[in-house]
């Protein structure tokens, strides 16, 4: 899933390694995926893009925008043009590099090749998002939200702010309601969320009302800590970046983690169905307090 540190990790590497590159063909569902979505039409996607150079990479939130630029623009016309054309990847999407002497696979289904033979593959895993517009035209309330709020690696994203966020939820609103719903911020999804509140020792389903002020701070620190630290180290060790591998930050809490003792004190594990999705917590580190 691409989340903060995942977004931040790929647009990097992106910018390191196809910024400035010619498009010569796209390809999109060459397998069919149901859980692929696209904007408009895919067959258009090769119309839109071939021939545009790779321009600027930006992260944001969970979503990564490539943008694409025409001969003139990329001679160092910096005028914005009418026609400048985007891609937006995000959710589950897979995101890989070949340079000319990998074998492209058959299962994808967003392929933009370039000119001196090299390509990314876009897959899905279990949803995706592959979208292809005019930037003048694209709309997408959850790009839109992620553009406009700051970024949590970003020092506009500060204690005041966090607290503005607080003030806005229910009281008995939980904790794991607050940080991963309603794109209060965005690109910080379920599956980061474990370590971020081990870090802070606050259970999931803490209410909001049971918050001290040194928990919010606690939590407000581990937010912006723990990315830092899955974004420093390329992303998780649950998830693939740009050239297959799998990022160097070890992930405390997880699916393939949560038989494993808690680090900090011994005790096992928990697994818990909660709010739409699992939540993993130390019962010791991490006490409930949900009423």
């Amino acid at each position: 899933m691409i989340e903060i540190p995942e977004s931040n990790t790929l647009a990097n590497q992106l910018n390191e390694t196809i910024k400035g590159k010619k498009i010569l063909s796209v390809i999109t569902n060459n397998y069919h995926h149901k859980f692929a979505f696209f904007y408009n039409d895919p067959k258009e996607y090769n119309n839109l893009l071939k021939g545009r150079f790779i321009g600027n990479i930006f992260a944001y939130g969970g979503q990564i925008k490539i943008s694409t630029i025409d001969d003139s623009k990329f001679d160092g016309n910096d005028e914005i043009i009418k026609d400048d054309v985007i891609i937006v990847l995000s959710e589950d999407t897979i995101v890989k590099y070949v340079d000319g002497e990998e074998e492209i696979p058959e299962k994808h289904q967003l392929l933009i090749k370039f000119e001196d033979s090299s390509a990314i593959i876009c897959s899905a895993r279990m949803y995706a998002q592959l979208h292809v517009a005019l930037e003048n035209d694209y709309e997408n309330d959850y790009f839109d939200i992620a553009m406009e709020k700051p970024s949590t690696l970003s020092e506009n994203f500060d204690m005041d702010y966090f607290k503005g966020l607080l003030s806005e939820v229910r009281a008995n609103s939980s904790v794991k309601s607050f940080l991963a719903t309603k794109q209060r911020i965005p690109g910080l999804g379920n599956g980061f969320l474990q370590d971020i509140l081990f870090n802070a020792r606050i259970n999931p389903k803490t209410k909001i009302k049971r918050l001290s002020q040194e928990d919010k701070k606690r939590l407000f620190n581990s937010v912006k800590r723990t990315l830092y630290e899955m974004t420093k180290n390329g992303g998780r060790s649950t998830e693939k970046t740009l050239f297959g591998d799998y990022g160097d930050y070890e992930v405390i809490l997880s699916s393939k983690t949560y038989k494993i003792p808690c680090p900090s004190c011994g005790d096992k594990i928990v697994k818990e169905s909660y709010l739409g999705g699992t939540i993993y917590y130390c019962p010791t580190c991490q006490k409930t307090n949900s009423s």
